[in-house]
This record gives structure tokens, sequence and C-alpha cells, in this order.
């Protein structure tokens, strides 16, 4: 497996491009924290180091933190395949909580699995306070499929497909792969409430946190972005919180029409009432999109 998925972090791409006010510790901007997707590091120059400059080009002094999952580059980016997700979340609200430029406030934007972890960031962590939260392409109700993994070659696709399906909701792989921690199968939806160790505690599935609820909707938006033609994530509509109906694979259902909302578990349905969540969609495949798009839909939520 380790091996497996070492192969996939060596392949994967790269991005493309890749509120109320806040007290004025910074230049009168509010700082943004990144957290990166799978396979991807906080630094590398094609990608959240490509955004990271392209924000401190648009936002002139603006304080942008990269988040490192470790302590350099490499471990950053094999801690977004085996470490677990809530060590991982714990580490990312320590670092946040002693960063004297946070403390005013912040902007938060995660790509694809950062969407979601930066979500358990502010379920669980509401100091210092995240202001506007954008998941770009993140799995907000997990996926069920890698229909194309990162990388070129299929079997290694297939090869994680077949550890997962066989045994993602064991012990073992729970806690030693990320991927397994969101993943959301609809067959067996009795085993993902009950052993999934991250995605099922954030979402809310066995016991109604109110702290994750009330920390939730202190967010003053939660924008997120769906990739309408994404081969990476599936299914697509996890994107925008939906997912696949349970006890089958093949229809889904949107956020508005689940459980989740319905019974208003996390506060989503009035975080949307309050005009709080934001769907935007965009025709790339997962996570590609260019400069100007970015600029148009994005950086406005962030000035």
């Amino acid at each position: 497996m380790a091996a497996v998925l070492l192969a996939l972090t060596l392949a994967a791409p790269v991005l493309l491009v890749t509120s109320g006010p806040v007290p004025d510790t910074n230049n009168g901007t509010v700082p943004l924290v990144l957290w990166h997707g799978m396979g991807d590091s906080c630094c590398n120059p094609l990608s959240m180091g490509s955004i990271k400059k392209m924000m401190e080009e648009e936002i002139p002094e603006i304080y942008v933190l990269s988040l490192m999952i470790g302590k350099n580059v490499v471990e950053d980016t094999e801690n977004g395949f085996f470490l677990d997700v809530n060590t991982q979340v714990s580490m990312v609200c320590s670092q946040l909580a002693q960063d004297a430029r946070l403390q005013g406030g912040y902007n938060a934007m995660g790509f694809s699995q950062g969407g979601q972890f930066l979500r358990a960031v502010a379920q669980r962590c509401p100091s210092p306070p995240m202001r506007t939260l954008i998941s770009v392409g993140g799995q907000h109700q997990g996926v069920y499929g890698l229909p194309r993994c990162p990388g070129e070659s299929s079997h290694i696709c297939d090869m994680i497909r077949e550890a997962l399906n066989r045994g993602a909701y064991s012990d073992l792989v729970q806690k030693h792969l990320v991927q397994a921690q969101y993943w959301h199968d609809p067959l067996n939806d009795d085993l993902y409430k009950q052993h999934s160790l991250f995605l099922a505690d954030i979402n809310q599935e066995r016991v109604v946190n109110e702290t994750y609820r009330k920390n939730l909707q202190q967010l003053q938006k939660f924008v997120m972005v769906k990739f309408l033609q994404d081969t990476v994530v599936d299914p697509v509509d996890t994107e925008w919180f939906g997912f696949l109906k349970a006890g089958q694979a093949k229809e889904t259902e949107t956020l508005q029409e689940s459980a989740l909302y319905r019974e208003d578990r996390l506060g989503l349905a009035a975080m949307d009432k309050a005009h709080k969540l934001v769907f935007l969609s965009t025709d790339g495949d997962h996570l590609q999109f260019s400069r100007e798009w970015f600029t148009a839909n994005l950086l406005p939520f962030l000035r």
C-alpha cells in the first residue's frame, strides 16, 4: 500500500494557476491560509507557490500562510497520504493559534482534500477566527470511487480502489491511509458511520456536536467550487456537499435534499438561509482554472 501511494505521490499533478472587517493588524488586509491537496505540498512553485505569489500580487501586503504538514516538503507531501487527518488538523490548529499575525482573524482556502480539512479546522478550532472558507474542489461528503487518480498509470488507481473497497473501514487502513478517512461507501452506510475516523465525525453522522455546529456558523461565507468536468473526484456532487443516495451507487442528491441539511445537523441550512453559502462552478477538470477565472470569482471574497 505504501509503495503504491508513494508512486502516486510522485506522479501527482499540480494546479494550472494555480466578510466583515477584521482588526487592522496586517496593513488593512485579511491574512489568507492555504491548505494543498493530495500529492501536492505547501511550496510547489507550479501550484501552491504560484497561488501564494498571485495573491501577494493581487492584494499587496497580504500575509499568506501556505501550510506545511511536517518538517519539510517531502514530509508534507507524504503526510497528505499517510498521516491521520485528525492529527493533521490538530497540528494546524496549534500552528494557527501561535501565529501572531492571524489573531485578528483570517480567510482560508483549501484545494481538493484541503477543503474538508480546513472545514474541520473551522468546526474544531474557533480561535483565531476563520472568516471566509473557500473550498476549491473539496470533497465534503467524501468520495466513492477513483475514476482517474493523479498520475498516468491506471493500474495504480485500480490497486488503491481495490484496497479501499476491501478494507477502507478496517482499523489499519483508517489509521494509515488519509483517503480512507473520507471514503464514503453508500452501500455500507452503517460501516461508514461507525468506523470513519474523520468524515463521519465532522459531518455529525454519529452524534450532533453542538460546538461543531456553532463554530461552523461563525463563518461569514462558505464558498464551494465544483469542477464540472472533474475526472478525479467521484461523485463530483460532493464538491457542493451533495452525494450518492444511501443504499445505491448511481443516483445522487443535492445538499439541500440530504438528511444532513433537512435535519440541519451541521448548521448548513441556517447558513444557507443567511446567504452564507456560495456555490460556484467552472468547466475545468479537477483544480484546473485560469488566473482570470480565479480573479473574477474568488478574489472578491478575499479582499
